[in-house]
């Protein structure tokens, strides 16, 4: 499925002359026409991916022509005409024609080469669960279970979920993982019974909540004496008050400062601190930046961006660090005045 849908929803579905459908809104008009148990069907079968596309389109479908209904389901049914009515043997066919030609072992060897292993499906299920439910529920299990299960996932949900794990035990997971080379048949049961449990319960996960993030948005859009609001909550409870002050304090607000605060900072942060912490930042940051220089100063600039090597991740955050800390010193002494959001001024 086409996953691009860059054309606005109110022209593409408002049936107007030469405005195409992308293969997406056509998706989602045809799920939406063949009523809930047939969609759901179909949607099951949809990539991780591919579910978000269509079922946003699905979402903010609103007003859609007429002319655009009759147009998709008439290519639908176009299209389903074309095909054969000749069709592939089903998996059970040629599961019971394998089983007495060749045995069930080699017939199960031989049917998940063509349709894939029967665990997968099943994990491609878990990818909705969080990071930290499934380490909860894998903390349980043995190292070596629980490297067996993880090799299933996919690398990045993988990574998350060890990161979720103790401490203790991540590195013993890793190496298992590495040792492996295949599943054994009847440790693979053993796996898929831990998968059946894992999405049984997928309905008791909780939902994660950022708290420090929107305590941080929270203050930051809060009238009056900010710094007062906060020290009153460092009274209650300083680390987790550190940890606000850093969402706080994100060296994205850059972006939000005037021009006499900008200059301000400028002459406090040496030229080199800027090529590092600039790297992956939001380019409005450093577009911020340079509409406080000269323009001769402007070219010095990014010329010292473009010479700037690639940096590890840790290095550019801890040059934002350093240069937030002065940002916040200057504040505390009132030589600056930091606007903390994206807000209109006047």
């Amino acid at each position: 499925m086409d996953n691009s849908h860059s054309n606005s929803l109110g022209h593409a579905f408002a049936g107007e002359a030469g405005v195409e459908l992308s293969s997406v809104e056509r998706a989602a008009i045809t799920l939406l026409s063949m009523g809930e148990e047939a969609a759901s069907a179909v949607l099951r079968c949809l990539s991780r991916e591919e579910l978000l596309d269509v079922t946003l389109v699905m979402a903010r479908m609103n007003g859609v022509k007429v002319d655009a209904v009759q147009d998709t389901l008439q290519t639908f049914f176009d299209a389903f005409q074309e095909q054969s009515s000749v069709r592939g043997a089903s998996r059970q066919f040629l599961q019971r024609s394998l089983d007495l030609a060749l045995g069930s072992v080699i017939a199960n060897n031989v049917l998940n080469h063509i349709y894939g292993d029967v665990i997968g499906p099943k994990m491609a299920r878990l990818q909705w669960a969080q990071p930290q439910w499934l380490a909860d529920r894998l903390a349980r299990e043995h190292v070596r279970m629980q490297a067996m299960f993880l090799a299933l996932l996919p690398p990045e949900q993988a990574s998350q979920v060890i990161h979720a794990l103790p401490a203790e035990s991540c590195d013993l997971v890793l190496l298992q993982i590495a040792r492996l080379k295949e599943i054994d048949h009847e440790l693979l049961r053993d796996v898929e019974a831990v998968v059946d449990a894992c999405i049984e319960n997928l309905g008791t996960q909780s939902t994660a909540v950022e708290g420090v993030r929107q305590v941080a948005d929270i203050i930051n859009r809060m009238p009056g004496d900010r710094a007062q609001v906060v020290e009153l909550l460092r009274a209650h409870d300083p680390d987790v008050v550190s940890e606000v002050e850093s969402h706080i304090y994100e060296f994205g607000i850059l972006a939000y400062q005037s021009e006499a605060t900008v200059a301000a900072i400028l002459q406090e942060v040496p030229f080199e601190q800027w090529g590092i912490a600039l790297k992956g930042a939001d380019p409005k940051v450093q577009e911020t930046l340079m509409r406080s220089m000269p323009q001769r100063q402007v070219q010095s600039f990014e010329e010292m961006l473009r010479r700037t090597p690639a940096m590890p991740l840790s290095r550019v955050e801890e040059a934002r660090r350093d240069i937030m800390d002065q940002l916040r010193e200057l504040a505390g002494e009132g030589e600056i005045t930091l606007q903390l959001v994206a807000e209109d001024v006047v």
